[in-house]
């Protein structure tokens, strides 16, 4: 009856957090829950347990191709389980709470939320002792993760935090904090490493995943996307609900104005997950004018950018893709009036916002900010892209100095060989 009823509780918690269905959560006797807790009495061969936190589609996509590399070079199988998307799921990932519940970006926005994030942290904070993992894997996400890994730090939990925070945009006064709470950082940028100096923690940098994600990309035969006739034009109005809504319509007025300009155009919106799928379709449900030619695509965002002439994308990591994939674009955002405030009071130091950009330490692709961000401004760029051959040759010249800065293919693998070093019983 017991166990029913904790099975119960179980399953309502997920419901609550957004979860999609998986395998129940055993119930342990005292006597098998101390087994759990004390990792060094366990078999010798029993799996490495990782608790692991990704709170967005990109960390999801990060998330899974890690478990991968360290699936193929630990000696002993994994026992994982945290937050993650579909794709952490795919690789056989535990999810007590999915990253298209969690991906909310903006003050306001995670303020509205503080209920859910506070039971959400509550119910992950509970697996350090409930299932005491060998180690803590936080993928980005900082605002949530760096409190798990505070959490697993005073427990004496190994913890690695995978893609740095940006502590070179804003509040440079945590660097000292997060130094103290995670054992090994792993950089995404060559500049990071160095303004942890003098700290005392363990941080390198192994390269972008991206570059490996791009060049699988480019091995792979192009597929056919459903491109119409004319310009192909790619639109990506983020992966985030809020940022949907308020992207999405400015791009499609957009679209509708490049065309009078420029003539026919092809436009394909990539939707990373089905939530974002849902949200798009919700939108253009509910536009009156939208382009002749204009597709849904479920992912394939890479080879989309890799087809197409140019794109208008969400400041994000998507910028980073389209310069991988020599695909000029122009960079494009807007929250919420309350997160723009108090974005502008901390982001002092920043003089752009697009990773290409913050990379090259100049504007290689314009940037469309805000009140900025109108069709007829989207519509210009776009235009200007596709018919001012100078222009777009100093774009294209401009992501070719980026892409030689983030490093080689090889990042994933060389990170999960990291990772596997902090495990405590990995060599067991």
């Amino acid at each position: 009856m017991a166990e029913r009823l904790a099975r119960d509780l179980a399953t309502q918690i997920r419901n609550d957090l957004g979860i999609l269905p998986t395998r129940s959560l055993p119930i342990m006797s005292g006597r098998n829950q101390a087994s759990v807790n004390a990792g060094h009495d366990r078999p010798e061969q029993s799996p490495i347990r990782i608790l692991v936190c990704a709170g967005e589609t990109s960390g999801d996509m990060y998330g899974a191709a890690i478990l991968r590399e360290l699936r193929a070079i630990a000696q002993r199988p994994l026992d994982c389980y945290g937050i993650g998307g579909d794709q952490m799921k795919a690789e056989g990932v535990e999810l007590f709470a999915h990253a298209s519940v969690t991906g909310v970006m903006g003050f306001w926005e995670v303020l509205k939320r503080y209920r859910f994030f506070s039971r959400l942290l509550k119910t992950i904070t509970g697996l350090l002792d409930t299932r005491r993992p060998d180690i803590l894997l936080t993928i980005d996400y900082p605002g949530f993760n760096l409190r798990i890994a505070a959490q697993a730090r005073r427990r004496g939990i190994r913890t690695v935090h995978y893609v740095c925070p940006q502590v070179w945009a804003w509040h440079r006064e945590r660097i000292p904090k997060i130094a103290r709470i995670v054992d090994r950082l792993i950089a995404l940028f060559p500049f990071e490493p160095a303004l942890f100096d003098g700290t005392g923690l363990n941080i390198t940098f192994e390269g972008h995943p991206l570059a490996d994600q791009v060049a699988a990309t480019l091995a792979e035969p192009p597929p056919i996307l459903p491109w119409g006739a004319g310009r192909r034009i790619a639109l990506f109005p983020g992966s985030r609900p809020a940022e949907v809504a308020r992207l999405l319509p400015v791009e499609i007025a957009a679209a509708r104005l490049l065309e009078a300009a420029v003539g026919p155009c092809s436009f394909i919106i990539p939707a990373p997950t089905p939530t974002t799928r849902r949200a798009v379709e919700a939108i253009l449900a509910r536009l009156p004018d939208k382009p002749a030619s204009l597709a849904v695509s479920d992912g394939l965002s890479r080879q989309i950018l890799r087809q197409a002439e140019a794109a208008v994308i969400k400041s994000g990591t998507s910028t980073l893709e389209a310069s991988l994939l020599l695909c000029p674009c122009v960079v494009v955002y807007k929250v919420s009036p309350l997160t723009y405030a108090i974005a502008r009071r901390l982001l002092t130091g920043l003089s752009h916002v697009g990773l290409v950009n913050i990379l090259a330490k100049r504007t290689v692709c314009r940037e469309l900010i805000q009140g900025e961000m109108t069709p007829t401004s989207v519509a210009e760029e776009m235009a200007r892209i596709l018919s001012d051959a100078d222009y777009r040759a100093a774009m294209l010249e401009g992501m070719r100095e980026v892409n030689a800065l983030i490093g080689p293919p090889g990042a994933t693998a060389r990170a999960a060989a990291e990772i596997l070093k902090e495990i405590p019983c990995a060599s067991k």
